[in-house]
């Protein structure tokens, strides 16, 4: 069988979930099936990349640029015998490889743009081709993986044309022997955290999506020994990036032992940030499943998280972490029950180290990649 695998994301240049996603799947699917990785981007091992700036139009918005890709990777499509595509960068060229070659176009839900109104701050009208594109590919598409059941239901909130029959639930997955519990502590020392004193960490994007500015706001009334260490990509916006540069200062100003790192760090060195932690700390206020969940309890980390989207179908509440509820029109009630949770498990270092085995267990007998390849391999066969 002849798959091809579109994305936009593919190693080195990872920056979310659905970039995480595809690299592991792909690295179980070569085992499986006859694949073609096609990306966006530089030249890179393991995939065929396609540029995605035109220099025809140097000043265009971003949203043409990647439907210009989408073309050279529907291109790049030719003889393959089932295209899937993952995230709208890549959607409308599995839509269009579906038409002009007839064969089927599986779609993987990691978000839903109606669901990321914010991302308009970023793209600006290129949001509205984000959407179009988006909603296009599912009405078309032969099957829809959704991350979560969660990501099920939104999928059909979203786009109530589709037919709950397309969508098929594959949750995403951990490889726990790359995260897994790490002894060494020289990497978390040289950021500047005293192992003498608790800390909880967060990894992930500045974006609205992350909460991050809550967690901010929360921290000012956690335990005045638990020490924060937030390894934080580049802000989505200019305007998200002061607010939450204000955050830290003020932070900072109110306690000691708040670190930033600003750099992507390597995977290796993350997993001794996640293990050495009290707790991971995940204030999401939209997430269809949260693989960086799953890299935590991994490496036998308790999780404090909001209860929105597949969190819960991933974080036990009360058995491998602390769920909060998340309503928008009470967000302090948010932001001091992420601080209840974290200075929970600063009172009681056992229980958090109860919670991080019970997750450790979960991830790796639940969320196991090779099972998912197998279920996904099985979908592409389904579809004749």
């Amino acid at each position: 069988m002849r798959v091809g695998l579109l994305t936009r994301e593919f190693p080195p240049d990872v920056y979310g979930g659905a970039g995480v996603h595809v690299d592991f799947l792909a690295r179980q699917l070569r085992e499986r099936v006859d694949l073609t990785l096609l990306c966006m981007g530089d030249e890179r091992p393991g995939a065929l990349a396609l540029p995605e700036q035109d220099s025809r139009f140097p000043l265009a918005n971003p949203a043409l640029h990647v439907l210009s890709a989408d073309i050279a990777m529907t291109a790049a499509c030719e003889g393959l015998g089932v295209v899937h595509s993952h995230t709208w960068y890549a959607n409308m060229a599995g839509h269009l490889a579906k038409l002009l070659y007839d064969v089927p176009h599986v779609v993987t839900a990691h978000s839903l743009e109606p669901q990321r109104p914010w991302k308009a701050e970023q793209l600006g009208g290129g949001y509205r081709v984000s959407c179009w594109a988006e909603r296009t590919a599912y009405l078309g598409a032969d099957a829809i993986v959704a991350v979560s059941h969660a990501m099920a239901n939104d999928v059909l909130s979203a786009y109530p044309e589709v037919d709950a029959g397309r969508i098929h639930v594959i949750y995403n997955g951990i490889d726990a022997e790359l995260y897994r519990p790490e002894t060494g502590t020289s990497v978390v020392e040289g950021l500047g955290i005293d192992l003498s004193r608790p800390y909880v960490t967060f990894v992930g994007r500045i974006t609205r999506q992350k909460g991050v500015t809550h967690l901010l706001r929360a921290a000012l009334g956690f335990d005045a020994e638990v020490q924060i260490l937030l390894l934080a990509g580049a802000a989505d916006t200019p305007d998200l990036k002061a607010v939450t540069d204000a955050a830290i200062s003020r932070l900072q100003a109110a306690r000691t032992g708040v670190v930033v790192v600003s750099e992507m760090m390597p995977r290796q060195s993350v997993r001794q940030v996640l293990t050495h932690a009290l707790a991971f700390l995940c204030p999401s206020v939209y997430e269809p499943l949260g693989i960086v969940n799953l890299e935590a309890m991994a490496c036998a980390t308790a999780v404090v998280a909001s209860a929105v989207g597949g969190i819960p179908e991933v974080v036990v509440h009360g058995q491998t972490g602390i769920l909060v509820d998340y309503t928008p029109a009470d967000i302090e009630a948010f932001e001091a029950g992420l601080a209840a949770g974290v200075n929970t498990l600063a009172a009681d270092p056992q229980l958090a180290r109860r919670y991080g085995a019970a997750g450790r267990q979960r991830a790796v007998s639940t969320f196991d990649w090779g099972a998912i390849a197998d279920k996904t391999t099985a979908l592409y066969s389904s579809l004749g």
